[in-house]
């Protein structure tokens, strides 16, 4: 072996760049498609989130006066006794 550098390289080191290149595109692509997916999440629990709190508001309000959101009992119907 020597100990100088050629000016070209060999076709091994050339092979070896592209791959490292394509890994690190690849890598990147991933990476952001990981941080997209993180922010859908994020916006459907923020959605779930105002809809737990808003039905929790309303079951509470429905608690509080609980004459105004429930319907008077219906009356029983009276039975004949019959004479025996």
């Amino acid at each position: 072996m020597s100990g100088k550098k050629s000016a070209d390289p060999s076709p091994e080191s050339i092979a070896r760049s592209e791959r490292q290149r394509l890994a690190a595109e690849e890598g990147a692509r991933a990476i952001a498609d990981v941080e997209r997916h993180a922010v859908d999440i994020r916006k459907n629990m923020a959605r779930l989130r105002e809809l737990r709190e808003a039905k929790e508001a309303a079951e509470q309000a429905a608690d509080a006066n609980p004459r105004a959101s429930s319907p008077a009992p219906a009356p029983k119907k009276r039975t004949r006794k019959l004479p025996r």
